[in-house]
């Protein structure tokens, strides 16, 4: 549009300057030289704007060109530390199977332990019960704040029901049931994101991932169904806590259900007692 303004300026003013001449008027001949320096004044500024345009275009190419050279750095930098999460993991996948809360393989008490110190949960020995090959209570402690702590940043409840089992249907009578009975019907009734576990009082803790109260108390009585059904005859008890309704620790949610097993226990026949809120 500037380009067009001053080439109509600078036409007019040659017209002018050539109208002067014939006519012999000088006032036509500084309306020609007024034309002639407008018409240098635009295209100067055209020139001005051009220059000022390219200028801006190089920023933005030399930005746009920072800007893909800092994604791809940073593309670079994921990938080094996702691999990096890969690599710290710890390998409990080579040991578990497919069924819940299980090792795949028995650990022999005469081989060779793992590590120095007994405390370290990299030691298989103290991943597994030796007995029945479910996951032990120092794993069931760490699986447990996991949980917890997932659920809190995915906002998802968390269950967990600690199982108590005697042969028969009297109580008085009756001893620890069989511990690989119960663990098998433990396996055929759990999911494979729940965590069955054995404790060292012989108890059964398991670890139900989003679930309910609700929820958790009709899979303990999955459980104790499939285990009367194959087995025959045995009493069970247990106490359900979920987070959040009634804990926000795994150390509470522990504790709930414990007092709310012992609640159950003061029952003489199957009793499944959830943790009252406070």
């Amino acid at each position: 549009m500037r380009r067009l303004t001053a080439i109509i300026l600078g036409g007019l003013g040659l017209i002018t300057g050539a109208t002067a001449m014939l006519a012999d008027a000088s006032w036509l001949g500084i309306v020609a030289g007024l034309a002639a320096l407008a018409a240098g004044v635009v295209g100067f500024s055209e020139t001005a704007n051009n220059e000022a345009l390219q200028a801006k275009a190089i920023t933005a190419s030399d930005e746009t060109n920072r800007l893909r050279a800092e994604v791809e750095r940073l593309q670079v930098e994921l990938a080094d530390e996702r691999t990096k999460r890969v690599d710290a993991q710890p390998p409990l996948a080579e040991f578990s199977t497919d069924s819940a809360g299980s090792f795949n393989r028995k650990f022999d008490d005469t081989a060779t332990p793992l590590v120095n110190d007994p405390r370290d949960l990299s030691d298989t020995k103290l991943l597994a019960d030796p007995e029945t090959n479910l996951f032990s209570e120092a794993y069931f402690r760490v699986a447990l704040d996991a949980r917890i702590a997932s659920a809190r940043r995915h906002l998802r409840p968390v269950a967990v029901a600690i199982v108590e089992v005697l042969e028969g249907d009297d109580p008085q009578f009756g001893e620890e049931a069989d511990p690989q009975k119960v663990t098998g019907a433990i396996r055929q009734t759990l999911r494979d994101a729940d965590t069955a576990c054995r404790m060292t009082d012989g108890r059964y803790a398991i670890i139900l991932e989003d679930t309910p109260e609700n929820g958790a108390v009709w899979t303990v009585e999955r459980i104790r169904r499939n285990l009367t059904t194959r087995y025959g005859h045995h009493t069970m008890w247990a106490g359900v806590a979920c987070y959040p309704a009634h804990a926000f620790s795994s150390e509470e949610l522990l504790e709930q259900s414990t007092a709310a097993l012992g609640a159950a226990r003061e029952w003489k026949q199957d009793r499944i007692e959830v943790a009252t809120s406070e």
